[in-house]
């Protein structure tokens, strides 16, 4: 059994568990429990209605947050000619083809976010079992394939992030830091579930966000009220 430091338990102490508080109460909380010595990151967790064993149940997309996650991103882009010009000008930090395909089958990995022209399908495939397993793996359906390359590089800059549920049903997503003031956190989580909202797949019944949970990266989890969040 793990063991938890001073800290943490002292932080528990202040926590009522079982107990689901407004929005901006358990944001305020989230961010007064923290107590790691760097910008803690936080993040909700969002138990969905789903059967994560069922193909059908998948559940995931992106969104585009408002006042980003607190942090720079790298992002590569598997391109050539125009759509690598549009790429860089975009301010993506590594633009190749060939090259980045035998960096990453090296054991490179330094950066976030793979994009690649849609003629690069063929190309990325030489990597797939690479960045694949860690969610890196350039997607038509999340529109990180796409012949405006330089329109994502952006985006990603920006703050657009993605989402899948886990193979528990349950989401786990980083919407800011502990630094960030509690009206920005309030409408990153906002526009995360609006999105989340979106793309409910059509086959699920009953009540799709059961619980939602937030967190600092060190801290308590604190059950907020998601009705809350669904009324908005």
């Amino acid at each position: 059994m793990s063991k938890h430091g001073k800290k943490y338990l002292k932080a528990a102490q202040e926590v009522v568990h079982g107990v689901q508080l407004p929005i901006r109460e358990g944001l305020q909380r989230v961010k007064k429990l923290a107590y790691a010595a760097f910008d803690e990151t936080v993040g909700v967790s969002v138990n969905l209605g789903i059967d994560a064993s069922k193909g059908e149940h998948a559940t995931r997309g992106s969104v585009l947050l408002p006042h980003g996650r607190g942090k720079e991103v790298k992002v590569l882009v598997f391109a050539k000619g125009e759509a690598a010009d549009d790429a860089r000008k975009a301010g993506a930090d590594y633009v190749g083809a060939e090259d980045l395909v035998e960096k990453i089958n090296s054991g490179w990995m330094d950066f976030n976010y793979a994009v690649a022209h849609r003629d690069m399908t063929s190309l990325i495939a030489k990597v797939a079992k690479i960045l694949g397993p860690r969610g890196l793996l350039p997607n038509q359906k999340l529109g990180t394939v796409t012949a405006d390359v330089g329109k994502v590089v952006t985006e990603l800059k920006k703050g657009l992030a993605f989402f899948k549920n886990d193979k528990n049903g349950i989401v786990h997503f980083a919407i800011g830091k502990v630094s960030f003031d509690v009206d920005f956190l309030h409408q990153n989580l906002q526009s995360f579930v609006k999105e989340l909202l979106a793309v409910r797949p059509a086959t699920v019944k009953g009540k799709f966000i059961k619980k939602i949970t937030i967190s600092s990266t060190m801290g308590i989890g604190i059950r907020v009220n998601a009705d809350e969040l669904l009324q908005a």
